[in-house]
């Protein structure tokens, strides 16, 4: 989701401004993934990376501020079931609740499947799943095989990504799910987040649906 803030630039508006404008298109790329009988989406809110950046504390300040109003759209809809990926330690108590509280509210959802990458890099999942297979493999002396890898990452029980779209024009992956990508296919759009539509999303989809997937068959 990148783009937020020369959005706001391109458009003369303040950063604040571009990321709430983000926000909302969250919410309007959810619906529309639901309405294309999407089951699972994934999200990157955050980098670990990102974190160190001044303009931490504008989407820290956006997050807690339309937290109540958040939590009462994804209780009231009852489509999606939120999982936060990402590390915890070096977020405030005020964000943990709030993301604990979107968990929490959506837990019995299962129209989609809805993963929000926030504070969130493979660097630090790889560190963390090598972290659990030692802790089980005290207890139990375990073969490490990948079975036991994929235990103990962030997301073990759901499918792999088919599709990968990057908005705002790099054509990086940029630390981002790279344990769960063997093969997936990768689309770059040029479109700053806050502009990404619903046409341009459909078209992508379109596009993807003609590929002939081997798999490295």
């Amino acid at each position: 989701m990148d783009g937020n803030q020369r959005w706001a630039k391109k458009n003369k508006l303040s950063e604040k401004e571009g990321y709430l404008r983000g926000l909302n298109n969250i919410k309007e790329i959810i619906r529309i993934s639901i309405k294309l009988k999407v089951k699972y989406l994934t999200l990157f809110a955050l980098s670990s990376e990102n974190i160190r950046r001044k303009s931490i504390f504008t989407i820290f300040d956006i997050l807690l501020n339309n937290s109540k109003k958040l939590i009462d759209e994804f209780k009231h809809n009852k489509e999606a079931k939120i999982k936060i990926i990402g590390e915890k330690d070096n977020l405030s108590k005020d964000v943990l609740n709030t993301l604990t509280e979107l968990e929490k509210t959506t837990y019995k959802n299962n129209k989609i499947f809805l993963n929000i990458a926030f504070n969130y890099g493979s660097n630090n999942e790889l560190v963390s799943v090598f972290n659990r297979i030692l802790e089980d493999y005290k207890k139990t002396s375990q073969t490490i095989n990948y079975k036991l890898i994929k235990k103990h990452m962030y997301l073990p029980d759901i499918p792999e990504p088919d599709l990968l779209i990057r908005t705002g024009g790099f054509k990086r992956l940029s630390n981002f799910l790279l344990l769960y990508l063997s093969y997936t296919e990768l689309y770059f759009s040029e479109t700053l987040w806050p502009d990404f539509s619903e046409d341009e999303l459909i078209n992508i989809i379109n596009k993807y649906q003609k590929i002939e997937r081997k798999y490295g068959l």
